[in-house]
């Protein structure tokens, strides 16, 4: 009996571990600006200080999306129609409407009342306007009725971007909830030196700008040493300091170049408020082309604003910027037609029917409507973009083009179920139909693409191993995907990929920098001196996510050496948890880290207040239920467990959680129960199948113990402890020559196994 609680309470233990780690973030490297003690001395000025010299600049800026990107509503910033309109959505009736010259809206509120509201600001402008409202607490919510700027008409987001789901007042998504604010969601990319200002202990804001919309220096930099600059006499101005600018913008390269534009024009995550330096990652940190918001192989799935594709792109391989195509002031394109690619591209090789193989505008023909309803007349074929830089809607009615910028590759939806561009204008037309007419086209057989070596590394095979190596060290793939490659790497191939994950941590490129530490688990001693040392990197990013991994240490635990750089990187990440704490998950991981540095009352409260601002966070409930099972508050603890698989019924990990605790409790046949549903749902957890073969062994079941530790091995065939475990088993129940095969071989596969002395005796017994 005491043998199998010590064999379950370390395995939950174990268990609980694993659930309260949580990985924060991903990262590139940046160039391109000038020193930090240039900045720190700089000032903002505001734009009228710049149309002096630059008037051309400013003109072109006015009236741009970065100029329209937030403004005060009024007569002549507001587009929408607000003479008394009406709109239907979740059996309301939403009114538009004007009063005393102010634009207000009758919508449901936070408690899910009708109510009448103010519209104190404009959000964008084309192709659609979205509009801000007021709050307690600093407060500022976007408005879910917005106006299509298109055509012309009121529609209701939600309906747009959650077409499955009715979101009631108590959902997160809810419009005056935390996924529609605008402080924390919006506002650092539509407003200049925009600073949060959020207090984590009253959950309010206090946030300021120094202008309202995107500005000449929120791409520029503060500049109030370039006007010191400029008044010089032109003989005492210094050539050699950038003009007195924060941000150096010309003679740089592609990358440096890009990365200008990356803090707003990617998914990413943020440790701070924006601070131009010389490392972007040091408060930006941009998502990886993966999971959720990509296609596997790098296709636009959900919103990415751009950066995650265009630098997965043959055109950014090629030294291809950003202001190639869009004038950085005006913000539009220099051409809305061909001319665009044929900057680059010869016209007389690629603008010709041999190449599209399109009928051109004007010829006769039928159009064609695409997947998403778009029409396409004839013609459209013709334009490069329509296949290279296929478009979907975003927010509605938002258009955009996938910057991957790739040749469409309908054999790739056979292979991995990607979009392609042909199928999606020719939706009435079948996969194999697509791959016919490009074989005919263009001759039989495709280039190697990346995504299928991430669909078959999903796998864990042997083979997905070698092909995301050779990715990782062929230079020719853009960094980006190499970093992916690092990142699948570390999630499927852990133990194997481990000296890859050493080298990768010193690349010089931060994507595959930063994923190598990230995806790299701590848990010998080689792994921890290599988070210890970098500990002291230049890079804030780095250095909290360093911190992460040694948070469940205790300070007696880091080498003197390291302590003062390990207390360093501990506040910056506090200071940074704290800062993301307006978000539910930003609470959630602040929560986590009391929990491991034994602030158990600081945990509780930031799992509850996490739990009340998003009560779908489901994940939430586990970790409030380990806290209250080391409190001894076990019925708390086992009731949020039921809770939680209640919603999530599937999640075997977390029911064998469940098993052991209930086995802590003595409730054996109910942790049997729920032990034999968790192998169910996951059948290849070795862990699962170990535990149940430890139960059976407990009822003297041998048959079924055997049964399930041989489940283990084969699921794990590389783990000795389930060789000595089975081992056990046959020398209890006096099996010798099964005993003997067993030992002999485990000293096979395992000639360093410690208590080797006694698995030879058994193998060697006569």
């Amino acid at each position: 009996m005491e043998n199998r609680k010590k064999i379950e309470r370390i395995s939950f233990t174990a268990m609980a571990v694993t659930i309260l780690t949580v990985p924060l973030y991903l990262l590139i490297h940046t160039y391109g600006q000038s020193s930090d003690t240039t900045l720190d001395s700089a000032q903002y000025v505001g734009r009228q200080a710049c149309i002096e010299c630059h008037l051309n600049e400013y003109t072109q800026w006015t009236g741009s999306d970065h100029d329209l990107a937030m403004q005060p509503a009024n007569d002549s910033t507001v587009l929408g129609n607000f003479n008394n309109q009406t709109i239907e959505y979740n059996g309301m009736t939403h009114k538009l409407f004007r009063k005393d010259d102010k634009f207000f809206v009758y919508t449901d509120g936070e408690n899910g009342e009708m109510e009448e509201f103010e519209v104190k600001y404009t959000f964008g402008y084309y192709p659609l306007q979205q509009y801000l409202v007021e709050f307690d607490k600093g407060r500022l919510q976007t408005l879910p009725l917005t106006w299509n700027s298109k055509d012309n008409a009121w529609y209701h987001m939600a309906n747009e971007i959650y077409k499955d789901e009715i979101i009631e007042h108590n959902n997160w998504l809810h419009w005056t909830n935390q996924a529609q604010n605008w402080n924390s969601m919006c506002a650092d990319c539509h407003s200049t030196n925009l600073v949060k200002g959020y207090d984590v202990d009253h959950d309010s804001y206090n946030t300021t700008w120094n202008e309202i919309d995107v500005s000449c220096e929120a791409c520029h930099g503060p500049a109030s040493k370039h006007l010191e600059w400029a008044a010089k006499a032109e003989y005492a101005r210094n050539e050699h300091n950038n003009y007195g600018l924060v941000v150096q913008t010309s003679n740089i390269d592609n990358k440096q170049y890009t990365d200008l534009c990356v803090r707003c024009h990617t998914r990413r995550g943020t440790v701070s408020d924006f601070k131009h330096s010389a490392d972007i990652y040091n408060h930006t940190i941009p998502n990886l082309p993966t999971g959720e918001n990509y296609h596997i192989d790098g296709q636009i799935l959900d919103e990415d604003y751009v950066y995650g594709s265009f630098t997965q792109s043959k055109m950014f391989m090629q030294n291809v910027q950003c202001n190639d195509c869009h004038d950085v002031h005006s913000t539009r394109r220099h051409f809305e037609d061909n001319r665009l690619c044929t900057q680059c591209h010869r016209a007389d090789d690629y603008d010709t029917y041999n190449h599209h193989f399109h009928k051109k505008f004007g010829e006769q023909g039928n159009a064609v409507i695409a997947d998403d309803g778009v029409k396409f007349a004839v013609g459209e074929g013709t334009r490069c973009i329509n296949c290279h830089m296929p478009a979907q809607f975003y927010m509605g009615v938002d258009y955009r083009n996938d910057h991957s910028i790739r040749i469409p590759r309908p054999d790739l939806t056979k292979e991995l179920g990607t979009p392609n561009a042909c199928n999606q204008c020719h939706a009435d037309k079948s996969t194999q139909w697509a791959i016919d007419y490009v074989n005919k086209w263009h001759g039989v057989g495709r280039p190697y693409q990346y995504g299928l070596a991430f669909k078959e590394a999903q796998t864990g095979s042997p083979k997905g191993f070698d092909d995301l190596v050779n990715i990782y060290k062929d230079e020719v793939y853009p960094e980006i995907v190499r970093a992916i490659a690092v990142h699948y790497l570390g999630v499927y191939y852990q133990s194997q990929s481990k000296d890859i994950l050493y080298t990768a941590i010193n690349n010089f490129n931060g994507h595959i920098r930063y994923n190598a530490l990230q995806s790299l688990v701590v848990n010998d001693q080689k792994s921890l001196n290599k988070v210890l040392e970098m500990l002291s990197d230049n890079t804030k990013a780095i250095r909290i996510e360093c911190a992460t991994k040694l948070n469940t240490l205790q300070p007696d635990q880091i080498p003197v050496k390291y302590k003062k750089a390990y207390a360093k990187a501990q506040n910056e990440y506090l200071e940074t948890l704290r800062y993301s704490a307006d978000f539910p998950t930003g609470k959630f991981n602040l929560a986590n880290y009391y929990y491991n540095t034994n602030q158990i009352d600081k945990a509780e409260e930031f799992f509850k207040r996490a739990l009340k601002q998003d009560d779908q966070l489901h994940t939430i409930k586990i970790n409030l239920a380990l806290l209250y099972n080391s409190k001894g508050e076990h019925k708390k603890t086992d009731l949020l467990f039921k809770d939680y698989l209640k919603h999530m019924p599937e999640d075997g990990n977390t029911m064998f959680s469940y098993s052991l605790f209930l086995s802590e409790q003595k409730r054996y046949d109910e942790s049997m129960e729920y032990l034999l549903k968790a192998h169910k749902l996951s059948p290849k957890n070795s862990r699962i199948a170990y535990n149940i073969a430890m139960m059976y062994d407990f009822e003297n079941n041998k048959t079924e113990a055997i049964k399930f530790l041989k489940t283990a091995i084969d699921n794990s065939p590389n783990d000795p402890g389930f060789y000595v475990a089975l081992l056990q088993l046959h020398v209890k129940y006096q099996q010798t020559a099964k005993s003997k095969t067993v030992a002999r071989t485990i000293l096979e596969k395992f000639p360093d196994i410690s208590d080797k002395e006694q698995i030879e005796a058994i193998a060697n017994r006569k």
